[in-house]
């Protein structure tokens, strides 16, 4: 398609898309000058550079306008389906428009997307005006993903009539008074439509390049100026001060990850895909609502002090809708290098014949400080060198197995990655990785010392993922550790950021960064961790919501495959032991209550996640959070009269004998407040790390095989005599 059609209809094409309304709007949304070679530079690296590179044509182009209407508005609650078939008439010429940079058309669609939204602001805050009659029982459709768009304004103003009733009823719930209800909720919509108003050139640009560049992969983007100028610093402060990263989703401020050694992490309640409803100040007082706030201003209420408090109200991320929020309180404090290194536990183990000492190093990041050792430091900070210094404390406390806990590990350093793997075999290849150009590089491990011989475990979820998955694999693939946990995360490929002013012939204006796949990694059997991530030997039940969780649910995500085996010598062999190790757990699975909840909380959040409506009637909300009130009183019952009765023999009884990480206990007033949305407390989590113990468990019959084949092998020569 001709790139001037572009031109010649962007005018027309404003017209017929406000044809739904009475009045029109001003375009005040334009394209910087500086874009169209950005535009340009960024069609070129992709298809040159990217480890997957695609074609920039008309059967892309379509994808790419789909994408762009999905990213503004996901749920269709703003757009109508005539909307969506004005733009879809150019569906063929986006292509055209990002290879020649003249995409005003994004900027248009993006003006009428803000009309919508001050157009659907001010039918809600009409509706806060009105009366709503919650005895009637009718539904509220809360997901509308595959459902149709909107065709006509009667559909558009009932679907938000319902809408506004259930946040007017969620805040009911909550023990609200009408009038505080609409002050909630009056300042939440006007926020909304304000937050998109003010958007700028700038972030609709980067809206709609990315609406192309993570199409091709996942794990690419491009980072406008601003963004790109903050990166690190973004990075850092969503949520600096608790020691968590958070990002937007819908209207939601949604926790990204959890900080290891961290407020937050050391709290416990907050997890991973919690959404943060409202932050108060202080262990008591009135709280904000922040739905609809951008991430920054969040960070601006959460950020604080050392030493102070803040309370957020939260729905959990397996929370269906019309759950309460829970409160979580948390005193803000710095997460220090400490607290991020390597910690180290022992346990013992009691099988009821004998008892083990198992070592436990709990690792949260692949870390080395790039700094020290390039000023030529010889005592630089690095994964490698902290466990090899606990290693020889295991040692000297005459430690007999070892687990390495990579769960929530979320990568680091390839190089200490490598260097890691090399503590625990001779030597050999640790990971292969393969350019966008086919040639692969096998990085190795050459030093032949090794630091630890005895039998070994690694710990693994959802969220280990790049190099804890590269570590998990090696040890798995030399047969020299046992892989125990969930399935990890799955990311195989590697990033760069290449800052495009380096190509640019005009410096008057920066052009940002694109942070580009450029290499995968594949495991040295020649399969790779990408998609599928590194499958357990023995593994756990799945949590619920574990199965939304991971590379494999990206649509667009590189696909599993896989490469020529690296030359390498086994480190030991354990596919005997494997099996007897299986059936070890099982039966402990079986009569372990914590395994039991964990199955149950599974099937019950899937029999009810393709639900996606929501009662509209006071009494059938009530009666349903009773029945989950009830759910969890139930399961504090359960959990205490285990608790106070007598473990099942298969259990080996696991207790902590030395634990380096400082254990601070925060006595925080948790009494209620009137301007509390709600203050329920969480029963669902165990006291104990169940599945550390039960990790623990499985090394102990490790080195219980490895002791009966011992006693065999060198009985053999005897009974020949």
């Amino acid at each position: 398609m001709k790139t001037t059609l572009i031109k010649v209809t962007a005018i027309l094409v404003l017209f017929s898309f406000t044809q739904l309304d009475a009045k029109s709007i001003e375009m005040d949304l334009k394209p910087e000058p500086y874009q169209k070679e950005t535009s340009r530079w960024l069609v070129r690296l992709l298809e040159q550079l990217h480890y997957k590179p695609m074609k920039l044509d008309d059967a892309f182009s379509i994808k790419i306008l789909d994408n762009y209407i999905d990213t503004l508005d996901p749920n269709k609650v703003y757009f109508y389906e005539k909307d969506v078939e004005g733009f879809l008439a150019y569906k063929t010429e986006i292509d055209d428009a990002i290879k020649s940079g003249d995409v005003e058309l994004a900027f248009k669609i993006f003006t009428i997307y803000i009309k919508r939204i001050q157009d659907r602001t001010d039918y809600s805050l009409s509706l806060l005006e009105q009366t709503f009659d919650f005895s009637k029982d009718e539904e509220y459709i809360w997901d509308r993903e595959d459902s149709p768009r909107v065709s006509s304004k009667v559909e558009m103003d009932d679907l938000w009539r319902k809408r506004v009733k259930n946040d007017y009823l969620n805040l009911k719930l909550a023990d609200k008074d009408d009038a505080k209800i609409k002050e909630v909720l009056s300042k939440r919509y006007k926020r909304i439509a304000k937050r998109v108003s003010e958007s700028n050139n700038e972030e609709v640009f980067q809206y709609f390049i990315n609406s192309y560049v993570t199409l091709i992969e996942p794990h690419t983007s491009y980072l406008a100026p601003r963004t790109s100028e903050n990166f690190k610093i973004n990075m850092s402060l969503s949520l600096q001060g608790i020691g968590a990263l958070l990002g937007n989703e819908d209207e939601h401020v949604v926790i990204k990850k959890i900080i290891k050694g961290g407020p937050a992490e050391k709290q416990g309640d907050l997890k991973n895909g919690d959404k943060i409803v409202a932050v108060g100040q202080g262990a008591a007082g009135s709280m904000l609502d922040i739905v609809g706030w951008r991430t920054d201003d969040a960070v601006e209420k959460i950020r604080g002090e050392k030493g102070t408090i803040v309370r957020l109200s939260v729905l959990s991320k397996d929370d269906l809708q019309g759950a309460k929020t829970h409160m979580i309180s948390i005193e803000r404090d710095k997460v220090k290098l400490e607290e991020q290194a390597a910690q180290h536990q022992i346990l013992k183990v009691n099988t009821g014949l004998n008892e083990h000492k198992v070592g436990v190093i709990n690792l949260p990041a692949f870390y080395l400080d790039f700094d020290a050792k390039a000023r030529g430091e010889k005592d630089f900070r690095s994964t490698t060198s902290d466990v090899r210094k606990i290693l020889e404390k295991f040692k000297i406390e005459k430690v007999d197995a070892l687990i390495m806990d990579l769960r929530n590990n979320g990568g680091g350093s390839l190089i200490e990655a490598r260097d890691l793997t090399g503590l625990f075999i001779d030597k050999g290849p640790v990971v292969q990785i393969k350019d966008s150009r086919g040639r692969t590089n096998v990085d190795r491990d050459t030093d032949e010392t090794i630091a630890w011989k005895n039998p070994m475990v690694v710990l693994t979820n959802r969220a280990s993922a790049s190099a804890s998955e590269i570590f998990a694999a090696a040890l798995q693939d030399y047969g020299r550790a046992i892989v125990v946990g969930e399935r990890s995360f799955g990311k195989g490929t590697v990033q760069s950021l290449i800052p495009l002013d380096n190509y640019s012939r005009n410096n008057e204006h920066p052009m940002g960064q694109l942070k580009l796949t450029l290499s995968q990694f594949f495991r040295i059997n020649g399969g790779s961790t990408q998609n599928r991530g590194v499958i357990p030997d023995i593994e756990f039940p799945k949590r619920a919501g574990s199965d939304s969780y991971g590379e494999s649910e990206y649509e667009n995500a590189l696909p599993w495959t896989s490469i020529k085996r690296s030359n390498y010598n086994m480190q030991g062999d354990l596919t005997r032991e494997i099996p007897q190790l299986r059936e070890s757990y099982k039966a402990r699975e079986l009569v372990n209550p914590e395994f039991v909840f964990v199955k149950e909380d599974f099937d019950y959040y899937n029999k009810l996640k393709e639900d996606v409506t929501v009662s509209l009637s006071e009494e059938v909300r009530k009666t349903e959070t009773k029945k989950r009130e009830k759910r969890k009183i139930e399961r504090k019952q359960k959990r205490l009269s285990i608790t106070t009765g007598e473990q099942n023999p298969l259990l080996a009884e696991v207790n902590v004998l030395f634990n380096s990480e400082d254990e601070v206990v925060s006595e925080i007033d948790e009494s209620e407040d009137e301007d509390e949305l709600n203050n329920t407390e969480n029963d669902s989590e165990p006291a104990d790390d169940f599945i550390l113990m039960e990790a623990a468990r499985i090394v102990t019959d490790l080195l219980k095989i490895k002791k009966q084949q011992l006693i065999a092998s060198t009985e053999k020569p005897s009974k020949q005599k």
